[in-house]
């Protein structure tokens, strides 16, 4: 019996081992669980990129749905998801909020005139303070927010074509048809 025992920690291990390459392969690793879902985003008020002088904040968004898309220049990510976004953003239905993050606003400005600017403005949180109420990981990361100013949906990772069209327009079609 004790030669066997090898073999049989070797069959447990690679039980173990396939158990865990299929639930990663079955489950979504960028699919993390937000405590924000379903609650009020968090507050802010922050510059735009391009008027430093003037702040959004959360009230101002108020009363229709909106997206807020996490970016940076130093992002290499933002750089694949990028051009989806200048591809879908305007078929979104809802404003695309460019969120600056712990960038530099001339590096940013110079990032968006080389690849296009998808977004109806650009926030910009340089030290980082106003991401880390939201539950930000790293860029990109994308929030769907209601009228109400309540996260709906959360993406960490780059949007992709099929990403867009089996979970964030489902998403955003339905607030539309809950809206008044």
């Amino acid at each position: 019996m004790s030669r066997l025992l090898p073999l049989f920690a070797f069959v447990l291990l690679a039980a173990l081992l396939g158990f865990g390459i299929w639930w990663n392969s079955a489950h979504d690793p960028t699919a993390v669980p937000s405590p924000l879902i379903n609650k009020p985003a968090p507050s802010f008020a922050l510059p735009m990129l391009d008027q430093p002088t003037k702040t959004v904040s959360k009230d101002t968004l108020l009363g229709k749905p909106y997206l807020v898309n996490v970016f940076a220049s130093w992002c290499f990510a933002c750089g694949e998801e990028h051009p989806v976004l200048m591809a879908e953003s305007r078929s979104l239905g809802v404003p695309l909020i460019g969120y600056d993050y712990k960038d530099d606003a001339n590096d940013a400005k110079a990032w968006l005139a080389q690849h296009g600017n998808p977004y109806d403005m650009v926030i910009t949180d340089v030290s980082g303070h106003t991401a880390i109420d939201f539950g930000v990981y790293g860029a990109p990361e994308t929030f769907l927010i209601d009228g109400k100013g309540v996260v709906r949906y959360k993406r960490i990772g780059p949007l992709t074509p099929e990403v867009i069209a089996q979970q964030l327009k489902p998403a955003i079609e339905a607030l539309q048809k809950d809206a008044p």
